[in-house]
């Protein structure tokens, strides 16, 4: 009697060759040191946890703390990726990871209020002065028809190592918060030196223009070029409003468990699902959203994240449970499987706006959206906490995903729409562009990621 397992085989190593073949090596470096920094990503998982149970914090005073990371973020955004553009992606990315590792460091020591907030501002202006440099470097090295599956990839590692430390960040509390603090930084510091020694400068050079396109193309490009680029800042738009639904959450949920009675233990479980799923059903469902209309992904997406966290309205009001622990982890469910369709689409078609010379301000302002958002949402979870109850983020995060969809429709639409059509058309025909330029100089592609880090 024969068996269907060898017939299933060749289907398992075509789905695994589509969905990690033919990348190039650096690609695969850049994701190694991605997932170091995230297996140690434990401070701004637990800031707020931190703050109102072991600095004795009101959830509004906590907010404003966060808020000041989410502030400096935006300076960092910015700054980052014009100095990605300017000096290049390695030695932004290189300053703002060691920077970052010493900020973390200091935050944990640090204990008067003021200071803690202003700290808190530095650590995200260091942290996140590196974003725009990794997401130009992935533009860079990946060809238009490969970035979905390389954002995806990254976001993948990303989730990895954010299962992991936030189930241990969650241990490790137990035995004091400061261990948070140190290894955080060590796993930045890890992530520079595989940046050090396999990543290298990837800023495409300027070539001399023969035709008018070409010269057009060649044009240095300045943030206002990128805030007059009405169908690229309505993106950011859009994701402003993911972003806040998502900060909402992260901020409440914490505080209304610790209400209820829960641990650190069980919110570090709670986060840790979203990442778990991340990782078993990313690659997947990716392949899966290749084969759908972009829109409908993005649409369908908004209304999951809403609808998602709006779920936490029907935990129990006080008392920690079973019953309130199901709910808490069908809430993350129902987001997460949003943010696995509707991340690699997004970040994709953030790539396919930005001009090859503009990159990295491109990939800036688009970390804007999160940042803004980093920056408001404790400030307005706080409030809406304080005066009127967990019910009102709830609610408020359902009617913002409902308004996030109904924007991604109208993207679609006339002149918006063209605009998308065009930059999709001019990014597919790209083969002699920077991306190609970049793979000759690392010498070649990888089929997988093992054959990188051999």
């Amino acid at each position: 009697m024969s068996t269907p397992v060898p017939t299933r085989l060749p289907r398992l190593s075509a789905a695994v060759r589509e969905s990690v073949g033919g990348l190039p090596r650096t690609f695969w470096w850049l994701w190694t040191s991605t997932l170091v920094n995230r297996l140690g990503s434990f401070v701004v998982t637990f800031l707020t946890l931190y703050l109102t149970t072991q600095r004795g914090f009101s959830p509004a005073v906590a907010g404003l703390v966060v808020s000041a990371f989410g502030l400096g973020g935006v300076f960092g955004a910015i700054g980052g990726g014009v100095l990605a553009d300017r000096i290049g992606r390695r030695p932004t990315l290189l300053a703002a990871q060691a920077l970052a590792a010493l900020t973390t460091v200091l935050l944990g020591y640090t204990t008067q209020p003021a200071l803690i907030a202003l700290v808190a501002g530095l650590l995200g202006l260091t942290s996140n002065a590196a974003r725009p440099a990794i997401s130009a470097i992935m533009a860079d090295l990946v060809p238009a028809r490969d970035r979905v599956r390389a954002f995806s990839l990254n976001y993948w590692a990303i989730n990895i190592g954010f299962a992991v430390s936030a189930s241990v960040a969650g241990v490790l509390s137990a035995h004091g918060y400061l261990l948070l603090f140190y290894g955080d930084a060590i796993s930045t510091l890890l992530c520079a030196f595989v940046v050090f020694l396999r990543i290298p400068e990837t800023r495409p050079e300027r070539q001399p223009a023969v035709t008018e396109e070409q010269a057009a193309a060649e044009e240095p490009v300045g943030l206002g070029t990128v805030f007059r680029d009405g169908p690229f800042i309505s993106l950011v738009g859009l994701t402003f409003l993911i972003a806040m639904t998502i900060g909402l959450g992260q901020v409440a949920v914490p505080v209304v468990m610790g209400r209820q009675g829960y641990s650190a233990t069980d919110y570090g479980l709670v986060v840790a699902l979203n990442g778990l799923l991340i990782v078993l059903a990313q690659i997947p469902a990716t392949r899966l959203v290749r084969r759908r209309g972009r829109t409908a992904v993005q649409v369908v997406s908004s209304l999951l994240f809403g609808f998602g966290m709006a779920l936490c309205a029907f935990t129990p009001g006080t008392g920690a449970g079973a019953g309130g622990m199901g709910v808490y982890m069908l809430s993350v469910v129902v987001w997460t499987v949003g943010e696995i369709i509707w991340t690699p689409v997004n970040q994709a078609l953030v790539a396919e706006l930005s001009p090859v010379h503009g990159r990295g301000r491109y990939q800036g302002a688009y970390s804007l959206a999160w940042q803004v958002s980093s920056f408001l949402a404790p400030l307005v979870a706080g409030v809406m906490l304080t005066s009127w109850g967990a019910g009102s983020v709830w609610l408020t995060c359902a009617l913002v995903g409902v308004v996030a969809a109904l924007g991604y429709v109208r993207l679609t639409r006339g002149s918006s729409g063209r605009h998308l059509e065009a930059a999709r058309l001019a990014a597919a025909a790209e083969p002699a562009s920077a991306s190609a330029t970049t793979r000759v100089r690392d010498g070649g592609n990888s089929d997988a990621a093992v054959s990188a880090c051999s």
